[in-house]
């Protein structure tokens, strides 16, 4: 769990002296004055009293097919907008259904507010109707959780709720008993809580700055910490120019510094870009600047362990917690990235980013367009030896795209402003040096719990909070499927337009790849049903399905969607069929060849009575 710690703040004044109201009058108060706008989930008889008042409030309540999706559209929206929404649904089922989306937005430090309304006091403990314990539900995924224990403390409990959200950047829980609803209470609504981030500790700021004015090849990780911080990627690069450092990003973090900033090296991280990967090998220092240095992030890529292991490392975190944990770091820095990476700017001896400079400066551009040729050729994936997968996929369809080709399709009529979503698997994985962008809150990948189903929910959330953006949502087909019904919601009438690319091959192909590398190619549970058309369901649900067989079709198809989306208010779902081939496999770390020992023998299976 997130360390719960105060930074400095100012106190928290009343809104007004105390009146009498209802609860879920207070309550939306409340939300009215944080701001909060719009509410993800299904509706249900335990938040009927609130979501009663919200139209006269000003509060969209988007409906959605399934509470997962909803919690993923919040995250989304807020991902997009910097803006706080709210998850609520019926207690018990409805709100078990929100917990794949909530771990989701925990460990992509979104701030969501999480309401559960709970069974009624009086029955609670008695295994009830939709009767769970939803406090421990969640407490290993939000920030801060409370419950409300008194009708007249609502607005406080709610106002203390969003203020923890806010300032540890992650979803924050009330939980809620039904009964407290409709009760008339004598109460004050109190104004939001404002916390100053911290500039991190003045030794440590200090001696950052000495080790990155001594340093002859400094190089630059930022992560989601420099988009959430307020001007942290100008921040961060006013000291990528200072010293001529290049920039990486951390994995599924590309939005984290211009793209076509000549110091930007690309993201790390699986298929990520070997030009960073090679830059950052190099490195003395390394300044990590709003990372928490996941170890996924850095497991090595193309052949290349690139991780700097006598690197000095310089590791900045709004949340203690974290610096330290996965690697060994010579300095530490709790604080804001932004408010940090001015601080040691302002500290950097004259001479900073000297030694070495125009032949660093040339070996950065250099890599990059090495790289960025080579990516450009790529066209196919590599077989493993010993193992033909790949092999046989091309030579079963040679006239289909391949994942590659795809992408280059998408990259050819990706608006420049476009905000992206991504999906888990393994086509939208192979994509991941492919999209570059010139600011942040702009890719919306699933983040390191790894949920499939992602990239459609969030998408819908980013184009909910910026109306005026094209917006394009990516998945796997396999992905897809545990979102598909929210197409059933999103082709009403209040609902925004979107365009949706699904890379159809009809497998689930990141556990394929695993199957072919370490299983025999024994494919189980990997095949899916070849007679399911995803555009033929967009089509069903009132929306434009299309399906794209080449890289032409694709790109046409894309500019078509786009400004119909754009133009005449029209979601497209586009079906780009591919081959079979497989990438990287994600896990190649923690697999290995199985080996029998006493074996397994079909006629060892017994009968169940019944």
């Amino acid at each position: 769990m997130l360390d719960k710690q105060m930074t400095e703040s100012r106190p928290a004044s009343k809104g007004g002296t105390s009146m009498k109201m209802t609860t879920e009058e207070a309550f939306v108060k409340v939300l009215q004055r944080h701001g909060i706008r719009h509410a993800f989930g299904i509706i249900g008889s335990a938040m009927m009293p609130i979501s009663d008042l919200f139209p006269k409030a000003g509060i969209t309540f988007w409906d959605c097919a399934h509470e997962g999706s909803a919690g993923m559209m919040a995250d989304g929206y807020t991902r997009a907008t910097g803006k706080m929404s709210m998850m609520i649904a019926q207690n018990g089922p409805g709100i078990t259904n929100f917990v794949t989306a909530v771990k989701t937005a925990y460990w992509n430090h979104t701030p969501l507010l999480l309401v559960t309304p709970q069974a009624a006091n009086k029955t609670i403990g008695q295994g009830g109707f939709q009767e769970v314990e939803q406090m421990k539900l969640f407490e290993d995924m939000v920030a801060y959780q409370e419950e409300v224990r008194d009708p007249s403390r609502v607005a406080e409990v709610l106002t203390r709720v969003i203020a923890k959200a806010k300032l540890l950047s992650a979803p924050a829980q009330l939980n809620i008993p039904r009964d407290m609803w409709t009760q008339i209470v004598d109460i004050a609504i109190p104004d939001p809580i404002e916390f100053e981030r911290s500039s991190g500790g003045e030794n440590s700021v200090t001696r950052a700055a000495e080790l990155l004015s001594g340093a002859k090849n400094p190089v630059i990780l930022n992560g989601a910490g420099v988009v959430l911080s307020e001007g942290g990627i100008a921040a961060s690069m006013a000291l990528a120019e200072r010293l001529d450092a290049p920039v990486c990003v951390g994995y599924q973090h590309n939005d984290a510094f211009p793209g076509s900033h000549p110091l930007f090296a690309g993201p790390l991280g699986y298929n990520g870009s070997k030009a960073g990967m090679e830059l950052i090998a190099a490195a003395d220092v390394v300044l990590c600047l709003g990372t928490r240095l996941n170890p996924f992030s850095t497991l090595p890529g193309y052949g290349i362990d690139y991780w700097p292991k006598d690197a000095k490392i310089i590791q900045i975190d709004i949340n203690p917690d974290r610096i330290g944990l996965t690697k060994k770091v010579s300095v530490g820095i709790v604080g804001d990235a932004a408010r940090v990476a001015k601080g040691i700017l302002s500290q950097l001896s004259p001479s900073a980013g000297d030694e070495g400079r125009d032949a660093r400066k040339a070996r950065i551009a250099e890599t990059k367009s090495k790289w960025a040729q080579q990516l450009s050729s790529m066209d196919h994936e590599d077989d493993d030896p010993g193992t033909s997968w790949n092999e046989r996929a091309r030579a079963d369809k040679p006239d289909w795209m391949s994942p590659r080709m795809a992408w280059r399709a998408i990259q050819s009529a990706l608006p420049k402003d476009a905000i992206i979503s991504s999906d888990i698997g393994n086509n939208c994985a192979i994509g991941n040096a492919y999209p570059a962008f010139e600011a942040g809150r702009k890719y919306l990948a699933p983040g390191l719990f790894g949920p499939c189903g992602y990239g459609l929910p969030a998408i819908v959330g980013a184009k909910i909070g910026c109306p005026d953006v094209p917006v394009v949502g990516f998945a796997g087909d396999g992905a897809f499927g545990i979102a598909v019904n929210e197409l059933t919601a999103i082709g009403r009438g209040e609902w925004p337009a979107i365009t949706q690319i699904v890379f159809r091959n009809y497998q689930w192909g990141a556990e394929k790849r695993n199957s072919t590398l370490w299983f025999d190619d024994n494919f189980v549970g990997t095949e899916l049903d070849t007679q399911v058309s995803y555009a033929g369901i967009a089509q069903a649900c009132g929306l434009k399905g299309v399906v794209a067989r080449t890289m032409e079709e694709l790109t046409e198809a894309l500019n078509t969607a786009i400004k119909d989306q754009m133009e005449h208010g029209k979601t497209t779902l586009i079906e780009a069929m591919i081959n079979q081939e497989l990438g990287e496999p994600f896990r190649r770390d923690a697999m290995k060849k199985p080996v029998s020992v006493a074996g397994i023998d079909p006629a060892d299976m017994m009968d169940q009575p019944g």
